[in-house]
């Protein structure tokens, strides 16, 4: 489709806001448009469209089915458009919003601990954090600054290597009735999976040179906090960083039944675009979590 054929933004506006108030006179007081206006906008968006977007029931204004199709669509573009013009109002300057990804369990137990007195230090960075368990772009979303498990490397990104990991197993102190014997005693107190390390448990298993048919099987949860939570409430035993189950470890309401901490290949690492490493927001906040580091 040629860009002469494509709707302009005037014409989604005025079709979003008679769809709202299902009156072309009333989006036109909105809008500050005549009603002859706003009617013409709408019918050359038809046209494009190649089809009715409404149709009139006894002097009433209704949206037809693919108009109401359509609206969401508008909706989705117009508030795209405005977040983007927003971001790049607010580009580069000091008073600013940080974009933050973090997986999920990380950022609760690790991250926002650190983050005290961050503020008070920085006043003009309004932090703006968002849980990712899934890859993404970090352009395309507009992510500034990304915490992820991994190898240390990240598309056009700089990789800021922040801690290792040791998975240990964890759970409640109630449902451990004597000191197990073997590790492969666990597998009858219930192995609680976490999806995104669905091999955890048979690699624990494999380094101590022991197997079993069961170390895939198990409740299953999407974040080691859902899994620490279970192991607590006592569904059984947890595979889970023992950074991330600290805590409750401290404070006796979790243990590990057995001593064995499996090493991870990968590690804790904060990455950030290689093209905006200069900004004075990311600068201040690899700063700010540099120095928790120390």
């Amino acid at each position: 489709m040629r860009r002469n054929h494509l709707p302009s933004l005037t014409a989604l506006h005025c079709f979003e806001a008679a769809a709202r108030h299902l009156s072309f006179t009333r989006a036109a007081e909105e809008l500050s448009l005549t009603q002859s206006a706003v009617s013409k906008q709408v019918s050359q968006l038809e046209g494009i469209l190649l089809h009715p977007l409404f149709r009139r029931v006894r002097k009433r204004l209704h949206l037809t089915p693919e108009g109401a199709v359509y609206l969401g669509e508008a909706r989705r573009i117009l508030a795209q458009v405005e977040m983007s013009t927003r971001y790049m109002q607010s580009y580069g300057v000091e008073s600013d919003v940080l974009n933050v990804a973090t997986l999920p369990t990380f950022g609760a137990r690790w991250l926002i601990p650190r983050l005290n007195g961050f503020r008070h230090q920085h006043p003009s960075i309004n932090l703006n954090i968002s849980n990712r368990s899934e890859p993404f772009d970090m352009q395309r979303e507009r992510i500034e600054v990304a915490f992820f498990f991994g190898h240390g490397a990240w598309p056009r990104a700089e990789c800021m290597k922040l801690l290792d990991e040791e998975l240990v197993p964890v759970c409640a102190p109630s449902i451990l009735e004597h000191d197990i014997g073997s590790p492969l005693a666990l597998t009858d107190l219930v192995l609680l999976q976490v999806s995104t390390r669905p091999e955890a448990w048979h690699e624990w298993f494999e380094a101590q040179k022991m197997y079993t048919e069961h170390s895939y099987h198990g409740p299953r949860f999407d974040t080691f906090y859902m899994a620490l939570r279970a192991a607590r409430a006592g569904c059984g035993v947890a595979l889970v960083p023992k950074f991330l189950a600290q805590e409750e470890l401290s404070e006796g309401k979790l243990v590990i039944p057995w001593g064995f901490s499996l090493r991870s290949k990968d590690a804790y690492y904060m990455a950030y675009p290689e093209h905006m490493a200069g900004l004075y927001k990311i600068r201040a906040f690899i700063e700010w979590i540099s120095q928790r580091l120390a």
